[in-house]
């Protein structure tokens, strides 16, 4: 098995939705990220063995979505383009897709990376309607298309947004939240802490530079929009609940949850061989990957899997949660981050659901996400992972050496991890 190295890795400055990149498609989004990354090291002028990419919320125009924003950002059209879609994790399950391409010698190289705009989202409209439209489609005459219209009612036009909500509850993912915090305890002003630390945090990061060969101007933005650098715990202590109204319990808000973003981000993975001879400098290598998922229906809380997956993860690679420089994990919502460290920290829940012997302990929280996080940089689903796995390699990287492990949470109780070292 090949090491798998990370060279580099560019985004476009993540946007609340609604706001910078109104009318710009994923198409648009994707193709900037990569145009940047391929005009950064050069990619138009070397081979490259595959891209993967996707978005959680796409048109059904953009079925060829990797296909075409590579061409779009002008990479050559002999190299294949990959379509995936993995909620939340997709960027990072692309490169580890990638990753074990490059390990079992399939590709010598490749792009990971994902893209999401919900500010062009798909709006259908209800299925009695597309169903007349279906009709009328497929008849044979005009006789036919307006039989496939009559006893049409107004309200068969009203369009039908899509919601972040898991067609087995019902529930968004605040609301599953929400349930997680309660069972687990969660406390209303630790989740503003995490979210007031994670700001402070990716200011301080802006302030040093280091998002300078990160990020490329896009639409008007140079830095990431959701970024709140004066945000006071003051005033997210005022902030209502944004999911649970009604029972005066309700502790998630606008301010420690993400907003919805829209943004892309990209990396180049390859080989050694490969970097050594088109001269290229390795900034850290992704060695493991791990997925896992749960019930989320019946016994866990939706957004709990990575609480599983990392530990099989380490067992894998013969380390502990200790073993760690940094630790990257998804801030979709503050309690989530906090339902999974008090998991760690559980003796019974890691016996009980684990199967361990003890529990896997505490992490030192200095460490965690010291450039901030997705509450402060904003969670374009697709582009999450790419913005993260760039980041860990380039703080290795500065370091000299070290070790980084990533932790994504998704939507249908599913969780993705990786682990980055040098």
């Amino acid at each position: 098995m090949r090491k798998v190295c990370i060279i580099s890795g560019k985004r476009i400055p993540f946007a609340r939705s609604g706001t910078k990149y109104m009318r710009k498609g994923n198409k648009e989004l994707m193709s900037s990220a990569l145009r940047a990354l391929k005009d950064d090291l050069g990619l138009d002028k070397k081979d490259v063995g595959e891209i993967i990419l996707g978005a959680v919320s796409k048109h059904a125009a953009d079925f060829a979505l990797a296909r075409e924003s590579a061409i779009e950002a002008g990479l050559a059209f002999n190299i294949p383009a990959t379509d995936i879609q993995k909620a939340c994790g997709t960027g990072l399950e692309a490169a580890l897709m990638i990753a074990g391409k490059i390990a079992i010698g399939q590709i010598d190289s490749g792009i990971a990376g994902g893209v999401d705009s919900n500010s062009d989202i798909p709006v259908e409209f209800k299925k009695s309607f597309s169903d007349r439209l279906s009709a009328m489609n497929y008849a044979r005459d005009f006789s036919g298309r307006l039989k496939a219209l009559k006893g049409l009612n107004p309200k068969d036009l009203l369009p039908k947004f899509p919601a972040i909500k898991e067609p087995r509850t019902g529930l968004s993912m605040g609301e599953s939240c929400e349930v997680m915090a309660k069972r687990w305890g969660i406390k209303r002003e630790d989740q503003d802490q995490l979210a007031y630390e994670s700001h402070q945090k990716a200011a301080s990061a802006y302030e040093s530079g280091f998002y300078n060969d990160l990020i490329v101007p896009f639409g008007g933005l140079e830095k990431d929009g959701i970024l709140r650098p004066d945000i006071a715990l003051e005033k997210l202590g005022k902030l209502n609940p944004a999911f649970d109204k009604k029972s005066g319990e309700g502790t998630l808000t606008a301010g420690n949850s993400t907003p919805l973003t829209d943004g892309a981000s990209a990396v180049f993975l390859c080989s050694e061989e490969y970097a050594k001879e088109n001269n290229l400098e390795v900034q850290a290598y992704l060695t493991i990957g791990q997925s896992a998922a749960v019930n989320y229906i019946d016994d866990e809380g939706l957004l709990m899997a990575p609480a599983y997956a990392v530990p099989k993860m380490l067992d894998r690679a013969g380390l502990t949660l200790q073993d760690f420089d940094f630790y990257e994990i998804h801030e979709a919502f503050a309690a989530q981050v906090l339902c999974t460290l008090k998991a760690w920290e559980d003796e019974t829940f890691c016996k009980e659901k684990l199967g361990r012997e003890s529990a896997l302990g505490s992490i030192d929280r200095s460490k965690l996400n010291v450039k901030g996080g997705s509450l402060a940089l904003g969670h374009p689903f697709a582009a999450t992972g790419g913005r993260i796995l760039a980041g860990l390699a380039k703080m290795i990287h500065e370091e000299g050496s070290g070790r980084g492990l990533i932790s994504i949470c998704t939507a249908g109780g599913m969780g993705v991890t990786a682990i980055v070292e040098k």
